[in-house]
């Protein structure tokens, strides 16, 4: 925790995540008591009070979702499919999916048992045996070679789940399946928070060293409950953008990323303009990502600022166009001209048929 006193002499610790001021929020605006399961997105700075190391700032920047309100496996898989979208709507190929289970209180605490029992033999200095029994799955994690040694042998909960744990976690391995996600099982997974049960999850990027981690998340059910809501079922995870950022440079991704325009409209005079003006929000509402030059700029000038915006297509539109109703849209990147009906459904499927051959392509 990031934890200082101001001049006032308050202890104030900087939020370290996102999940519980969500909850807090979801219970004090009574969301839960609606529709469920209530699903929500938040984005912002968090901070950290360990070394920075590259990609591991002290404040740094997250992105995550929570769905809360029901622990069906379908939407444990429905959660992960949103993570493992975004990372590929980046261009990220290289990144994997590594899931465990943490099962139910029931199972958690047979391994407990077992694991204390291990760790009660191990020869631990007083730090990390303090650590051990404040939650003994970070020694897992611990980077130190001798605890990596030491717990080479120690028990592993995915080998203590109870029937309905191990049938819970088929099934999230099925539905990922059927979502063509790749996925491994990680039984040493360890997440930094200690409100995880059931589906656990991390996305690891290789090219990132050490630190691999690029996002990731889990349940938590009973956490609602621990800040005083109601007894409901969560799942959520959170993306950390710097160490996204570092993934897609690793890569070169953002390079290969779409244009950021479907279409600029260069308009000719005032009528172009007019007109320029109800296609364009015609083409939005379709869904066409399109702008226009605007300021009399003519034709040599418009083309500049379609090649600026990175647009795919460009459409001249002037008297001639208008008073035809054809116009051609000229393809950016191979220079070439194709006819097409001035009218936004007959620029859509044009744009459509173009973007489909590239992609066959």
């Amino acid at each position: 925790m990031y934890t200082f006193e101001d001049r006032g002499g308050r202890s104030i610790t900087l939020r370290p995540e996102g999940t519980a001021g969500v909850m807090r929020s979801v219970i004090e605006n009574n969301l839960d008591r609606g529709q469920l399961p209530v699903k929500v997105f938040y984005a912002g700075p968090f901070f950290r009070a360990e070394r920075p190391q590259a990609g591991r700032y002290r404040q740094f920047y997250q992105v995550g979702i929570e769905a809360i309100g029901y622990n069906d496996p379908e939407i444990d898989a429905e959660v992960i499919w949103v993570a493992d979208s975004a990372f590929k709507s980046l261009g990220l190929k290289k990144f994997e999916l590594q899931i465990t289970s943490l099962g139910d209180s029931q199972s958690r605490s047979a391994h407990r048992k077992e694991l204390d029992k291990f760790l009660s033999k191990l020869p631990l200095d007083a730090e990390t045996k303090r650590k051990s029994e404040l939650n003994p799955l970070r020694l897992f994690d611990d980077k130190r070679p001798e605890i990596i040694e030491a717990m080479k042998d120690a028990p592993i909960l995915i080998n203590y789940l109870n029937t309905e744990s191990v049938d819970n976690f088929e099934k999230v391995k099925k539905c990922l399946s059927d979502l063509d996600i790749s996925f491994s099982i990680n039984p040493k997974m360890v997440r930094g928070l200690d409100y995880y049960t059931g589906t656990t999850f991390e996305f690891v990027h290789p090219m990132l060293g050490a630190q691999s981690g690029i996002g990731g998340g889990g349940r938590y059910d009973g956490l609602m409950n621990q800040l005083g809501g109601q007894d409901l079922s969560g799942i959520g995870f959170g993306i950390g953008i710097d160490r996204v950022v570092m993934a897609c440079e690793a890569e070169s991704s953002l390079t290969q990323m779409p244009a950021a325009l479907d279409l600029f409209i260069v308009p000719i005079g005032d009528e172009a303009k007019n007109y320029s003006v109800k296609l364009l929000k015609a083409l939005r509402d379709c869904g066409i990502k399109v702008d226009m030059a605007y300021g009399d700029r003519g034709l040599k000038g418009g083309m500049k600022s379609a090649d600026k915006n990175e647009a795919t297509f460009a459409l001249v539109i002037g008297e001639d166009e208008i008073a035809s109703g054809q116009a051609n849209l000229k393809n950016m990147k191979l220079g070439e001209n194709i006819s097409s009906t001035l009218t936004a459904s007959a620029i859509v499927d044009l744009i459509s048929q173009q973007n489909n051959a590239k992609n066959k392509g």
